[in-house]
């Protein structure tokens, strides 16, 4: 894959503000060998369940093109459920035939790469001053109003001795704050949020929710001030990224994070 001006394929994302010693990216949807619908680098695992099915083939080759850019760090897929779930990556503990059902992980392994995947949904990728612990959560409107990011954060912290406000995190792509049209239920689900991560479209109860900006708010109630990203829409770039709210049937792009 030819890489872009940040060492990266093109159109992939580089996770800026991290500790030196950690290394993050997200994909994008280019440079894969899936077809359509999944153009083209999809990398859902194949046999999760709902959605349609890509190419098993393809999406291994993908996963194969990944793992080749991570130098040598293994990427861990979960089965995820838009759930709060964390689950602690280890070479020892890790099942090759069933993906961890959670929408969070962490480890502290070198050679392990947190990995969540999204099209639409926020992916968070979540970092210990020291570089010693890191972490990947898939953070959609539920996860967030369940607290997903603040358990990976308790979560770093248990396996650390480092304080929330020391870590970093880095918001990846997802759907833009106005784009994300939503109703009473989500309004009601953050209903202590600021006023200014929802705008009215002008219908009756329905608003533009601005993922990113819930993210942030929900970090620094955890203690976590030092967040980077969060600045690209999936629906409105679709040459560059998958997006489900757009077309449905779509592929996943990875959000990677792990030490060096």
């Amino acid at each position: 894959m030819r890489p872009d001006t940040n060492g990266l394929p093109a159109g992939w994302l580089a996770a800026t503000g991290l500790p030196p010693q950690v290394g993050g990216l997200m994909t994008s949807r280019q440079g894969g060998v899936s077809a359509a619908p999944f153009d083209s680098l999809n990398l859902r695992p194949p046999g999760l369940r709902g959605d349609a099915v890509d190419a098993p083939e393809a999406v291994w080759e993908n996963q194969r093109r990944l793992a080749e850019v991570l130098a040598g760090a293994r990427p861990v897929y979960l089965d995820q459920v838009h759930g709060t779930e964390v689950v602690r990556l280890t070479a020892a503990s890790l099942d090759t035939a069933r993906l961890p059902r959670a929408d969070a992980c962490i480890t502290t392994e070198v050679g392990l790469a947190c990995t969540v995947l999204v099209a639409d949904c926020l992916p968070v990728l979540l970092a210990t001053a020291d570089g010693q612990a890191v972490g990947a959560a898939h953070a959609g409107w539920r996860g967030l109003a369940g607290g997903v990011l603040e358990a990976t954060v308790a979560a770093l912290q248990g396996v650390s001795d480092q304080p929330a406000h020391q870590m970093h995190a880095w918001l990846g792509a997802c759907i833009g704050p106005r784009r994300f049209e939503v109703g009473q239920d989500v309004r009601t689900a953050f209903a202590e949020a600021p006023e200014a991560c929802f705008v009215s479209t002008g219908q009756p109860a329905k608003w533009w929710a601005d993922l990113p900006s819930l993210a942030r708010w929900r970090l620094n109630r955890a203690g976590v001030v030092k967040v980077s990203g969060g600045r690209w829409c999936t629906h409105t770039d679709a040459s560059r990224f998958f997006s489900f709210r757009r077309d449905r049937i779509t592929g996943r792009h990875a959000a990677v994070i792990w030490r060096r």
